[in-house]
């Protein structure tokens, strides 16, 4: 018995990579949108003593997000320590060739690769998923034997379902709207409550990107956000966890001086090409950052896909498309595909990527920009990729030449941290 209860508690290889047994609870915190100058700022102006004090002993570094820096992709590269290529989720919207039809990558069938909490979970550990926005809950908890809800769902919770029920009684919180920071405040609540009683050994903890998407760094709203956060990590922190915050991409505004929203619609540019450019086909423009949450962005982020009939002249696009003030890269798929690590059979033949203060829509009469109430901010370029990485222990060295991604974090949290 001793020698199997070695087996199961050993290192875990998932995707190609080896995760040492925690010895203390891991929970892995992703702050949706959360690019480092909020946490910065927040500290500046006196909101977050814990996390400062944290950072003193534990450890303030920077990673990179993978790309396109969206909700989707980034979040499963965290669950699965592995980039798109492997696990197959490259947006949080694509074009599905085999059916032809544009499609929400929420379906767990889409997943290739099993996750960080699944594989845990098999061999025994006790594992807890809570995310904002249900629309992560079935990819996130894939074959996973244990606790996994959304906040958004949180009133309909069952154990046979989630492997828990009651989570709001048990915080003494109502349900908060789908749009709000509350949604927010419920995951982490439900985080230390479930910390607290049920003990897991992995814990994975996702939030939403509604304050990022309308507030900036050091404004008002978003020091309160991180202040509130900053209680929830000290509670984490004296529960005895190993902390790890991140987040799965940064936030910037996509406005003009005067709020209006810098877009540039690139189903308008395709249509007004000769028709010899396009050989006379049909062309599409599929934006990965389209999900049933439009209110945050109306469903116009810093990077797009396009599909172009089959005799179209790559080069000729690509030129019209580069001359326009915004765009900083036009890639082809091979090309795109072996610097993001993407998987090609999701991808369409150009990739296009705006800069920091630029989105890219398809045409204007397809996005409603009516429930924007604040100049418009987005993210899914470059522009987006750097996000924090900060835990509460410290850290020992990476291997030499590593760069340190968002998907590092449990092999970070269970190999490289002092528990």
């Amino acid at each position: 018995m001793a020698n199997q209860e070695t087996l199961l508690k050993g290192p875990v290889d998932v995707n190609g990579r080896l995760y040492a047994w925690p010895q203390s609870p891991v929970v892995v915190i992703c702050v949706d949108g959360s690019e480092p100058a909020y946490h910065e700022r927040a500290i500046a102006d006196g909101r977050m003593p814990f996390l400062e004090s944290m950072l003193q002993d534990g450890a303030d570094l920077r990673a990179q997000c993978v790309m396109p820096s969206f909700t989707n992709p980034n979040n499963l590269s965290i669950a699965t320590g592995a980039p798109p290529a492997v696990h197959g989720i490259c947006g949080n919207y694509f074009f599905d060739a085999a059916s032809g039809a544009e499609v929400m990558m929420n379906d767990p069938a889409l997943l290739r690769a099993p996750t960080i909490f699944a594989e845990f979970a098999d061999r025994g550990a006790k594992v807890a998923v809570v995310t904002a926005k249900d629309k992560l809950r079935l990819l996130l908890g894939h074959n996973l034997q244990g606790i996994c809800f959304s906040a958004e769902k949180a009133d309909q919770l069952t154990v046979a379902d989630n492997g828990i029920d009651n989570i709001l009684e048990r915080v003494e919180m109502g349900l908060p709207p789908v749009y709000s920071a509350g949604l927010s405040e419920l995951v982490l609540a439900a985080g230390v409550n479930i910390l607290a009683q049920d003990r897991p050994d992995l814990m994975y903890l996702s939030l939403t990107d509604y304050i990022q998407h309308k507030h900036a760094p050091g404004s008002p709203v978003a020091n309160d956000f991180y202040a509130m956060l900053d209680g929830y990590l000290a509670d984490l922190d004296m529960l005895g966890a190993v902390v790890v915050i991140t987040a799965d991409h940064g936030m910037n505004a996509k406005s003009d001086g005067h709020g209006c929203p810098q877009v540039i619609y690139l189903q308008q540019i395709l249509d007004q090409l000769p028709a010899g450019v396009l050989g006379g086909g049909t062309s599409r423009v599929v934006l990965p950052i389209t999900d049933p949450y439009p209110a945050h962005h109306g469903a116009l982020g810093s990077c797009a896909t396009l599909y172009l009939p089959p005799a179209s002249d790559l080069e000729a696009v690509t030129c019209r498309l580069i001359r326009e003030d915004g765009i900083i890269e036009v890639l082809r798929r091979d090309e795109a595909c072996g610097r993001f690590e993407l998987p090609a059979d999701r991808i369409g033949d150009l990739v296009v990527i705006a800069d920091r203060n630029t989105a890219l829509g398809t045409s204007p009469e397809r996005h409603d920009l009516s429930a924007l109430s604040e100049p418009l901010r987005s993210h899914g370029g470059l522009s987006e990729q750097t996000v924090p990485f900060l835990v509460n222990r410290p850290v020992n060295s990476l291997p030499a030449g590593h760069r340190l991604r968002n998907f590092d974090a449990y092999w970070v949290a269970t190999a490289l941290t002092e528990q």
